[in-house]
């Protein structure tokens, strides 16, 4: 059987893919930020700031 370490963060319009050691786990999704694992509800919310992340 093969683990999965990494995976597409969770957030349809973010194409970071993320350690799931490191992800932010919410709804048993993964998430590779705050805002992204909360749907983006405050625009003013900044990400991780890594290449990909939708929400800068």
């Amino acid at each position: 059987m093969i683990a999965v370490t990494m995976m597409k963060c969770a957030c349809e319009s973010c194409l970071c893919v993320v350690s799931i050691a490191d992800a932010i786990e919410k709804n048993d999704q993964y998430y590779c930020c705050q805002a992204c694992a909360d749907g983006h509800v405050n625009e003013n919310e900044k990400g991780g700031g890594h290449q990909g992340c939708c929400c800068g």
